[in-house]
């Protein structure tokens, strides 16, 4: 039996949303490779209209927005190499269709976030073929190299940083040759990338996924530690925010900061709403996979109190699981569906916005190849009307990994999804509460408190395949349970009883 050790600092009832979620609200946002999702006619590839026939779906999951991967017109399958920032790719549809996915979207209370790739553009945008030419305006918007640059430093990725263009000088493309680097030095770049996200403000676009963010002047790895390259992009990403929230001050910016240590995460807080929790990330997989509690209270509790300092208390999470970049959560869980189940549990019930990729509420697996991982969404149990064909499936999940058979099943996992999502609906505290780490003697049991103005409340995992008995102590001698995630959670005369991998909401 384990003691449970309540304690409520002072201060614990300020929110940690800048903005908070309304109150039918459960901050969770959906990612879409809109290739994979929804073909609406019928040639192979997902689409905008696709997205739009399916709204109800995703209102049915009871998400607040989704992200989508990016819609511009790009000369790849994955659309991370841009050749017109102001247009649609014709492969998905046209602006018309956007705008109406905007009002569709925006009729069901679902926000629209757009993928934002401002780190580089393709080799195959205009401005690149301009840039040949040294004597063109656009030659300086690049990085070229100068005689005292080694062509053969390895990028922040772990690639050659350098490439050969066709006139023969050599410019930075920190991912590939065919993603050349922006130079944001110029005045003349940074003004052009504000207009943009002007520009998609002005359809209606509601925030903007900010894909490299850290990358904008950490090229080299050499720079990767550089406080030098860390205070030019934060100091980009300000100018940046401000000058989108001129055209909206109610603008949303998340930005992509892939690293594993917290403090790495911080200098962005301010600068843009918020950042994905990849630490985070990490440890919630290794906890779920090894059955153990691997201190995620405590880092949480640490991580909320750096951003909470850094940012004057205007601060929000962006927790997730897996993304299009990783393999997906199934396959990282060796397809054991009780820990997909738990790690449904930890995730959801963290406060801020927590991201799920799409399928992942089915439990589709995929490992890389990064095509391999974003692969057509599994509408029906065989086949039927609207499945992407641009690529044929390579896992072996079979029919009942489908939202056909998921939704006439009540104990399955895209179910499971839904009830989560709907406790951030009923309580405010798991969308905005402030995070408490409760110590547990329990390795195999997590357990904190979250509270707002409105509630507070005790969240409890059993991260084993053993029954758990936890004692809640004076505290909450009156405790009950509001939700929880498998039936058989019991509270007897102040002892919590939690079935294995099952996961409490008390007050």
């Amino acid at each position: 039996m384990v003691m449970l050790v309540l304690a409520l600092p002072a201060g614990a009832k300020e929110g940690n949303s800048a903005t908070k979620p309304s109150a039918q609200s459960s901050g969770v946002y959906y990612e879409i490779f809109v290739r994979a999702f929804y073909d609406s006619n019928g040639d192979g590839v997902g689409d905008i209209n696709g997205i739009t026939a399916k709204l109800d779906y995703i209102k049915s999951l009871g998400v607040s927005g989704i992200w989508l991967m990016p819609i511009n017109p790009s000369p790849s399958y994955h659309g991370y190499d841009i050749t017109d920032y102001e247009g649609i790719s014709p492969q998905y549809g046209t602006m018309q269709d956007f705008k109406r996915l905007l009002d569709e979207a925006h009729k069901r209370g679902i926000k629209v976030v757009m993928d934002m790739v401002i780190n580089h553009t393709s080799d195959q945008h205009p401005w690149f073929k301009a840039a040949q030419n040294p004597k063109d305006p656009h030659h300086d918007w690049y990085v070229w190299a100068t005689p005292q640059s080694d062509l053969h430093a390895i990028s922040a990725t772990g690639g050659p940083a350098w490439h050969r263009a066709p006139n023969g000088q050599y410019y930075v493309g920190v991912f590939t040759s065919a993603m050349p680097d922006l130079n944001y030095d110029n005045p003349a770049v940074r003004k052009e990338m504000i207009d943009v996200g002007r520009f998609w403000l002005k359809q209606g676009v509601d925030g903007f996924r900010l894909d490299a963010a850290q990358h904008i002047y950490d090229d080299l790895r050499s720079d990767m530690d550089s406080p030098v390259a860390l205070k030019k992009n934060v100091t980009w990403w300000s100018e940046y925010r401000h000058g989108l929230e001129a055209a909206d001050p109610n603008v949303w910016l998340v930005g992509e900061v892939a690293r594993q240590n917290p403090d790495d995460l911080v200098p962005y807080m301010g600068p843009l709403n918020t950042v994905f929790n990849f630490p985070l990330a990490t440890q919630l997989l290794n906890s779920v996979r090894q059955e153990r509690n691997l201190g995620i209270g405590t880092g949480l509790e640490y991580t909320y109190a750096a951003y909470r300092a850094h940012a004057d208390g205007q601060f929000d999470d962006a927790p997730f699981l897996t993304n299009h970049d990783q393999n997906r959560v199934m396959s990282e869980l060796e397809g054991n569906t009780a820990h997909m189940r738990l790690a449904a549990a930890l995730l959801l019930t963290l406060p801020g916005h927590p991201f799920i990729y799409y399928g992942e509420e089915l439990g589709m697996q995929g490992i890389k190849p990064d095509e391999d991982i974003r692969e057509p969404m599994r509408w029906y149990r065989n086949s039927g009307p609207g499945v992407a064909s641009w690529k044929t499936w390579s896992t072996s999940d079979g029919p009942d990994v489908s939202v056909e058979a998921e939704e006439t099943d009540p104990n399955s996992l895209l179910k499971l999804y839904r009830s989560l999502i709907g406790w951030r609906t009923q309580i405010s505290a798991l969308r905005d509460g402030v995070l408490h780490n409760v110590p547990v003697d329990d390795p195999h049991v997590l357990a904190y408190t979250l509270q707002d103005a409105q509630s507070r409340v005790l969240v409890v995992h059993n991260l084993s395949r053993d029954t758990r008995t936890v004692s809640l102590g004076a505290a909450l001698p009156n405790a009950t349970i509001l939700v929880q995630s498998t039936p058989g959670a019991t509270v007897t005369r102040g002892q919590l009883s939690l079935p294995p991998y099952g996961s409490a909401i008390l007050h």
